[in-house]
C-alpha cells in the first residue's frame, strides 16, 4: 500500500507539524540507536505479526509500526493531535482505575506513554507493556530508563499474548482498537477477559465512536485504514460479548472515550451486552480486587 497524497494530513496538517518539532533534534536521537540490534532484544519467534498490521501503512508511515521511524516520530506528532492535550487524554485511562492492581498489562503500549503513567499511578504493581512492532518496545524502554520506571517490555500480539490465565487486575490499551478491525478488537477483548482476575478492570482509550460517526471529515484527516470500521462499531457492545459487565463508556473532551469493564465473578455463561444500570464506582458486589476479593 503507498502513502495516499491527497489526505488532508499530507496536504496541510503534516507541514504544520513539522515547523512544531525539532526534526534535527529527531534525527539525531534516531542515528544514536542501532535499531535493529535494539529491536532485536524484543522481537521473539513465536510472535506472528498478522496482516492487518504488516500490510498496511499508518499515519502516513510506510510499513507501518515496523521500522524506526515510526517509532521516533510517533510522540512528538501525537501530542498535537490529541485536543486539548495528550497528558490531559491519557490520564483519563489512569483516573478510571478504580481496582487496586498488583499486576497491569498494556496492550498495544507502543512507545509507552500511558504505561509510564500507569507504573507513577501504581509504583508498587507490576507493569507489562505489550506491541507488536520491537521498534517502539525500544523507544519506550528509553524513556522509562530515563525516567527512572522499572517496566517489563514484552513483544507479542494483544489477540493471543502467551501469558498465563487470571494473571492481571487491570489490563489497559490506549489508542489501540482504531487501529484494528472490528473482529480483531473483540478477539483481543476476550483475550483481556482470559488474562484478568474475576473482579479485574480493562480500560479502552481511544476515539469517541460517537463523534467519528458524526464527523466523517475527521476520518480522512489521517491516514488510518479501520477508522471508519471502527467509528461504526461498539466498543461496550464488544465488551459485553467478550463476557464484561458493568460496561460503561465516559467521553474525554467530546473527542475521546474511556471504556470500562469488570469481569464478573460468575463467568460460566458468557452473556451477551445490554445496558447496564451497574455504578462503574460500586464494584464491590463485582468481586473487584479493589476490595479484596481475589481470584
Amino acid at each position: 500500500m503507498t502513502v495516499r497524497q491527497d489526505t488532508i494530513w499530507e496536504r496541510f496538517l503534516s507541514p504544520v507539524v513539522r515547523l512544531l518539532i525539532d526534526e534535527d533534534g529527531l534525527r539525531r536521537y534516531a542515528d544514536s540507536i542501532d535499531w535493529e540490534k535494539e529491536s532485536d532484544r524484543y522481537r521473539r519467534d513465536d510472535v506472528t505479526i498478522p496482516s492487518y498490521y504488516s500490510s498496511q501503512n499508518f499515519h502516513g508511515v510506510t510499513n507501518g509500526y515496523l521500522n524506526s521511524d515510526a517509532a521516533v516520530t510517533y510522540d512528538p506528532i501525537t501530542q498535537y493531535v490529541l485536543p486539548p492535550n495528550e497528558s490531559i487524554v491519557r490520564q483519563a485511562l489512569v483516573d478510571a482505575v478504580k481496582v487496586k492492581p498488583r499486576r497491569i498489562l498494556d496492550l498495544g503500549c507502543g512507545t509507552g506513554s500511558t504505561t509510564l503513567m500507569l507504573k507513577q499511578a501504581f509504583p508498587q504493581a507490576e507493569v507489562i507493556g505489550l506491541d507488536l512492532s520491537p521498534y517502539m518496545l525500544v523507544r519506550a524502554e528509553d524513556k522509562a530508563r530515563n525516567a527512572g520506571l522499572e517496566i517489563l517490555w514484552r513483544h507479542g500480539n494483544a489477540e493471543k499474548t502467551g501469558l498465563r490465565d487470571a494473571s492481571f487486575d487491570l489490563v489497559t490499551a490506549s489508542l489501540l482498537f482504531h487501529e484494528t478491525p472490528d473482529a480483531v478488537s473483540l478477539a483481543i477483548l476476550r483475550e483481556t477477559f482470559r488474562l484478568l482476575v474475576t473482579g479485574g478492570q480493562v480500560l479502552i482509550l481511544d476515539g469517541n465512536q460517537k463523534t467519528l460517526r458524526q464527523l466523517q471529515w475527521l476520518n480522512d484527516i489521517f491516514e488510518e485504514p479501520y477508522i471508519r470500521e471502527y467509528a461504526t462499531g461498539s466498543i461496550d457492545a464488544n465488551m459485553g460479548a467478550a463476557g464484561f459487565e458493568a460496561v460503561r463508556s465516559q467521553d474525554v473532551w467530546w473527542i475521546n472515550q474511556v471504556t470500562s469493564g469488570i469481569k464478573p465473578i460468575a463467568t460460566e455463561n458468557v452473556r451477551q451486552y445490554t445496558p447496564t444500570s451497574v455504578d462503574n464506582n460500586d464494584l464491590e458486589g463485582l468481586g473487584s480486587p479493589a476490595f479484596g476479593i481475589m481470584a
